[in-house]
């Protein structure tokens, strides 16, 4: 083979080619972001386009921090799961001295997954492939086949930061991980009451959504839906009703709600809402905050979100009495929980591509509590199974929608909305903060 012409010479150098890649993937989203219009859904790119999709992976998804699961399905040391955030997989594991620790599950040697199963109990961590062994907390034990001089303390797992917050366990990718105190602060009075460090995974579902992450997220966040699509939540909840619709009589039922439950909660110590620094803790865009939770009453006559609106499980928890609300807790980017006197539904979501976000729901209940005798799986599940499968519908519809070429953004209702665009300043915030570093 002669030698290639002058004018046809190329750049062998990969890093040199990756290093442009990036550079037109970010001016790319520097014109998405500049085609934002405060107070409208974003333009389709963020919501099917490649680059955006590894972009949100970097900036957001290996940033921030992430539910991972629940300290209770790994009660003993040994015990594991795993999840994968896109093409990283992070094993969760209870180490011989009660703490959790999370790993990339990665072997050091040449790279293969060392726990091929979901969930599962070990005594030590091995890899299949050369039989390389790491204890539970990533060091690594014994490497055969290897010269003698090979340092074993060079080759731990990779660690990733891990905290578990009563019984909740969140997760960091980033090498310098934001400070978790604050969300610690925040979360851990009103999870501690629900019980649960002393609670089990009573069924657990898994869905692959085809729709963008994004798109399942602001979902969540507007209840504008909720009457036509969710007929067994609004029996429930006051989200349905707003300020501009809402008639004085709803509006005096609303406020009678609330004010007797407060005032309830308050003598059970029951805190509505956590305050830090002064300031009730909902997610707050312009101040980056990702965590937020709070008590809210249900609808007179239900004391659970269940069917028909009674208990379907043994009260969890410090729990005395059945009118407690439900508590709920929110997580950017990726969680939320709602739970009810006697029963916990938590979801989570993960990246699995441009257009698909992996999920599973898991039901809660308390440890002692026994199916068939103390709950019943066909009364437990039904009420946000179904509200859960009618999200996943409306979002894969959605996201049909928004791939067309007719799509273009609208604007938010300032009634319904505005949690909506709450997130959505909340993900350009972080997006744009990090494009600039």
């Amino acid at each position: 083979m002669g030698p290639i012409p002058e004018n046809r010479v190329v750049s062998l150098n990969p890093l040199a080619k990756l290093s442009r890649k990036t550079n037109q993937m970010q001016t790319g989203l520097d014109s998405l972001l500049a085609r934002v219009q405060p107070g409208w859904s974003l333009p389709g790119a963020f919501y099917n386009d490649a680059a955006v999709y590894q972009s949100d992976l970097e900036q957001v998804w290996r940033r921030g921090w992430l539910f991972a699961g629940h300290a209770c399905e790994i009660p003993r040391a040994g015990d594991y799961f795993t999840l994968e955030v896109d093409t990283d997989s992070i094993l969760l594991v209870r180490t011989e001295n009660g703490e959790v620790h999370a790993l990339h599950n990665v072997c050091r040697h040449r790279g293969s997954l060392i726990c091929g199963s979901p969930s599962g109990h070990v005594r030590r961590l091995v890899c299949p492939y050369h039989q390389w062994t790491y204890a539970l907390d990533g060091q690594l034990l014994a490497c055969r086949g290897m010269q003698e001089d090979l340092d074993k303390s060079q080759f731990a797992l990779h660690r990733v930061a891990a905290h578990e917050v009563e019984g909740f366990i969140f997760i960091s990718l980033a090498a310098t991980p934001a400070p978790f105190e604050p969300a610690r602060e925040t979360l851990a009075p009103l999870l501690r009451p629900q019980g649960f460090r002393r609670a089990k995974v009573a069924r657990a579902v898994d869905y692959l959504v085809q729709a963008n992450w994004k798109l399942v997220w602001e979902n969540n966040r507007e209840c504008y839906h909720c009457n036509v699509n969710h007929p067994q939540y609004i029996k429930a909840n006051f989200d349905h009703f707003n300020a501009d619709d809402t008639t004085a009589r709803v509006r005096d039922e609303m406020k009678a709600v609330v004010a007797r439950s407060e005032e309830k909660w308050a003598a059970a110590g029951l805190a509505a809402t956590h305050k830090q620094a002064g300031m009730t803790c909902f997610p707050d865009a312009e101040r980056n905050i990702w965590f937020s939770a709070n008590r809210t009453p249900l609808v007179d006559g239900w004391e659970s979100e269940s069917m028909d609106g009674q208990s379907v499980a043994p009260l969890m928890g410090d729990y005395q009495a059945n009118d407690v609300g439900t508590l709920r807790v929110r997580t950017l980017p990726n969680f939320w929980n709602h739970s009810s006197c006697d029963h916990a539904v938590s979801t989570r979501l993960l990246p699995a591509g441009p257009q698909r976000t992996a999920i599973r729901v898991w039901w809660l209940v308390d440890e002692k509590a026994v199916e068939g005798r103390d709950y019943d799986l066909q009364k437990l599940m039904p009420f946000w199974q179904l509200t859960s499968e009618q999200d996943w519908q409306i979002c894969e519809r959605q996201q049909r929608g928004v791939n067309s070429s007719a799509y273009t953004p609208g604007p938010y209702s300032i009634f319904k909305e505005y949690n909506v665009e709450g997130f959505v300043r909340w993900y350009l915030k972080s997006v744009n903060a990090t494009s600039k570093t």
